[in-house]
């Protein structure tokens, strides 16, 4: 099957797809046949398109809406000039993956889309507003242009963390508020956090319920995982992706007392803090330069920046007390940290400095090696000897959308 996997952001549209069968699947012969994303719409776009192994296609138009996006990533990918072998028209996309940002309580795991599904998104706007309705979109622009004979599949971010018990994702809150609102710590970055687990399982050829794992998604957006016997059992963001730890230009936790302090202090609305809190803390915030962690560490080595530096610190030291809290959550059956997405997987001093104060768990870290691993690969960071390993694994959140595509698409068991 040729899956189309589609990711739409509130002015972007990013796709890949992807070769997948039930016997690719089994076999790991996944292959990706192109990729590219469209950013900025709504006004000039920037646009990306490559073809495996070919080189990119860059181009720049204005494009309105994510249907007129879509409709222009699927025309290039029938193209001649496209170079993808395998497709010369519309019949040779088999089905369609969507990332779904929010499924709430209603939606646990992968689920096929019609008209019911399409209403339970919505009723999850409220708690994902800037993502669930450019989600929606995409599911409707998708049956505009290609009908609806083709068949689509949600894949939702917060399904993987359905599992967690009702004390690890209730508030300390008056429990009506939850009742009546679904106030509840959701957890996001679900599909990556899955496909570390699936990634550390098939690389240590291990059963689903023999992963005990802390996953670290680490980016602009960051989040951990506390994964025992398969599951996740916690997960640092909550009730939005704000909670948790540092990030880009994201706060994390704070005393919410704050809010109402500046409120009074400096007399910004809710509407105000809430973009201070999201769009202009956290690695940003606080060193006043940027949020890209490489231009930080730049900062750092080459001006020895102090505020680049407490920035970084803050980043680690979160970090840290996560790995900490969820040690002993899991009763200390932890085998192995594992580091993911754009900061995980290429900041080797990153990791060496969230490694460093993880002795007294057990990690060891092999400074050679780590300094090795980074622009995609794989492999271990700790000593042979240390008693829980560290591992640097590269998400692909695409291939297990694929993938669960094709396993709903033929009703196959979802083992991940």
């Amino acid at each position: 099957m040729n899956i189309l996997v589609l990711n739409c952001g509130s002015s972007s549209v990013k796709f890949q797809i992807i070769e997948t069968d039930l016997d690719h699947i089994e076999k790991n012969t996944d292959r990706r046949l192109a990729r590219g994303i469209i950013e900025r719409i709504g006004s000039h776009s920037l646009i990306t398109f490559q073809a495996e192994g070919k080189p990119k296609t860059l181009m720049d138009a204005p494009i309105r809406n994510h249907r007129e996006a879509i409709g222009m990533i699927l025309r290039w990918i029938i193209a001649p000039d496209s170079n993808i072998d395998q497709i010369r028209s519309y019949d040779d996309i088999h089905a369609i993956g969507h990332r779904i940002v929010h499924g709430g309580e209603k939606f646990s795991k992968s689920v096929k889309i019609n008209e019911e599904v399409i209403s339970g998104i919505e009723d999850c706007i409220e708690l994902a507003p800037l993502h669930n309705p450019a989600n929606i979109k995409g599911i409707r622009a998708s049956t505009e242009l290609l009908g609806d004979k083709i068949p689509q599949v949600a894949v939702f971010d917060t399904a993987f963390h359905s599992t967690m018990p009702q004390e690890a994702y209730l508030y300390g809150l008056p429990y009506q508020v939850y009742r009546r609102y679904k106030i509840r710590r959701y957890g996001f970055h679900g599909t990556s956090h899955r496909y570390i687990a699936f990634k550390y399982r098939q690389e240590n050829n291990l059963g689903r319920e023999q992963v005990n794992i802390i996953s670290l998604h680490l980016g602009n957006g960051a989040s951990a995982c506390a994964i025992l016997n398969g599951e996740s059992i916690d997960t640092s963001m909550g009730f939005t992706p704000l909670q948790g730890l540092l990030m880009g230009t994201r706060a994390g936790d704070l005393d919410p007392s704050i809010l109402e302090f500046l409120y009074h202090k400096e007399g910004l609305t809710f509407s105000e803090l809430d973009t201070m809190m999201n769009k202009r803390s956290g690695l940003l915030g606080i060193s006043g330069l940027t949020h890209d962690m490489r231009e930080l560490l730049e900062e750092e080595a080459e001006n020895q920046d102090r505020r680049a530096k407490l920035a970084i610190d803050m980043f680690c030291m979160r970090v840290r007390k996560y790995i900490g809290s969820y040690f002993v959550e899991m009763d200390g059956k932890v085998d192995a940290v594992v580091f993911t997405g754009g900061i995980g997987e290429n900041a080797a001093p990153v990791r060496e400095r969230i490694c460093k104060g993880l002795g007294s768990i057990g990690v060891k870290l092999d400074k050679k090696k780590n300094s090795a691993l980074f622009g995609g690969k794989s492999g271990l960071i700790s000593t042979e000897n240390s008693q829980v390993k560290a591992y640097v694994y590269p998400t692909n959140e695409e291939l297990l959308i694929a993938r669960d595509t094709c396993r709903v698409v033929k009703d196959a068991p979802r083992r991940w």
